[in-house]
């Protein structure tokens, strides 16, 4: 049985696996060349938007612009793009005008190093660059209500700037369809509260809510509902290569250029296969997205739709920051007894638990197939998460291949949830 070697990514580097080529299939995003010019092509969207005025015209320069940015888990290249953007605002807009404000949704605050190293040590020491605070009421504006009757709340400067530009990147995303576009706003710059309302049981429990679906997906549709009530925003997002080149700029309307952006990832993300597998070992796409086990479970939500039922997924992640420890989702998967016990608890109709959301999706993830991990956790982390440590994918494949016979079949994501498989209708 001739083997072949297969580079995962995997934190800031990549780790080889051996697996065996006649009954692999490695399934990778079509790779999409940089432009050979990004920041032409950022000033290019900027004066020539979708649906939209050009952004200068959309300034007066009293005016207050808030600038949203997408925070240290994702991959945007802000050290490039919001630079770009700040100089093609100078000939508009002052300095002491404009406020930078992190993405955090729910997430932890990113440190000052962190800031300077995603946005240019130069662009923190000039301009006001802030946290979103999720959690802090004084910093929120309610926006009516969510359809569930809870506050719909949007981050203060967000609210009453008069010009909001939101920034990011687009790729599938495992329950909003794809990322980028409204998310920039909501959940991005939302309420704790808020965030919960909308990524809640129901929601994300409904087969709308997956990767590459916006139309019919109660989620977005509802995070669109909101993001629209805040007034119009500038859309500024890209789309990315596996070498975090810059592949597309989609600018102008938040609606339409996410729209355009989301059918250009479409055809190179989105993988046709004709049958499910028995084995899948998948990435969570390298660092930054694998620095917790909480983003893992994108990669595990990609694997999952192609692998067989009974199935094994194994899950490289690296996980720096643990789950993180003491995190909502680290003490929600410690107080059940197991995955079961975590859905009957959601379903049960309690009170929302922050990150609620990502125990769930990874709860029906198991509920299909047994997840193992190959990380940098100590075994009992990833036990306590109620998943299975692996400590060599390789030894790991020989034994699940020679225990399913000559018929099992193994498909392998190198890049994790930037190449979504699915199955042939």
């Amino acid at each position: 049985m001739g083997l072949m070697k297969v580079n995962l990514a995997y934190g800031q580097a990549q780790i080889a696996i051996e697996v065996p080529e006649e009954r692999t299939t490695v399934i990778e995003p079509a790779h999409t060349p940089g432009l050979s010019d990004e920041r032409g092509a950022v000033v290019e969207a900027l004066e020539s938007p979708i649906g939209a005025r050009p952004l200068r015209d959309w300034i007066q320069p009293h005016n207050k612009v808030c600038i949203s940015f997408t925070d240290i888990t994702r991959a945007t290249p802000n050290e490039r793009l919001i630079p770009w953007l700040l100089n093609f605002l100078s000939e508009s807009v002052a300095t002491e005008q404009i406020t930078l404000l992190n993405q955090l949704g729910t997430h932890r605050p990113n440190t000052e190093a962190e800031l300077e190293k995603m946005l240019t040590p130069e662009v923190v020491r000039r301009y006001r660059v802030l946290n979103h605070e999720p959690e802090n009421p004084e910093a929120l504006v309610a926006f009516g209500t969510m359809r569930d009757g809870t506050p719909a709340l949007i981050n203060r400067h967000v609210a009453e700037a008069d010009v909001r530009i939101v920034t990011g990147f687009i790729e599938p995303h495992f329950f909003a369809g794809f990322s980028g576009g409204v998310k920039g706003i909501i959940p991005g710059t939302a309420g704790l509260q808020t965030v919960m309302s909308n990524h809640g049981v129901k929601n994300i429990g409904s087969p709308k809510a997956t990767f590459g679906v916006t139309s019919g997906n109660p989620l977005w549709e509802e995070l669109r509902e909101v993001a629209l009530r805040v007034g119009l925003s500038f859309l500024l997002n890209v789309t990315l290569n596996e070498q975090r080149q810059i592949t597309g700029v989609f600018a102008g309307d938040i609606i339409q250029a996410h729209k355009a952006g989301t059918e250009f990832v479409r055809r190179s993300a989105m993988q046709k296969v004709a049958a499910p597998f028995d084995v899948v070992v998948t990435t969570n796409s390298g660092y930054p997205l694998d620095m917790n086990l909480y983003q893992g479970v994108k990669g595990m939500s990609a694997a999952a739709r192609i692998v067989k039922p009974g199935g094994t997924i194994i899950l490289a992640c690296e996980c720096r920051e643990g789950v993180p420890a003491n995190s909502p989702m680290d003490k929600l998967l410690r107080s059940a007894g197991g995955t079961e016990e975590i859905l009957a608890l959601l379903a049960s109709g309690g009170p929302a638990r922050p990150e609620q959301w990502q125990a769930q999706i990874q709860a029906l993830v198991q509920r299909k197939a047994r997840v193992l991990v190959y990380s940098s956790l100590p075994d009992e982390v990833i036990r306590a998460a109620h998943l299975t440590p692996c400590r060599d994918i390789s030894s790991t494949l020989r034994e699940l291949l020679q225990g399913l016979g000559s018929e099992g079949r193994l498909a392998v994501l190198p890049q994790g949830p930037l190449t979504i498989p699915y199955l042939a209708d």
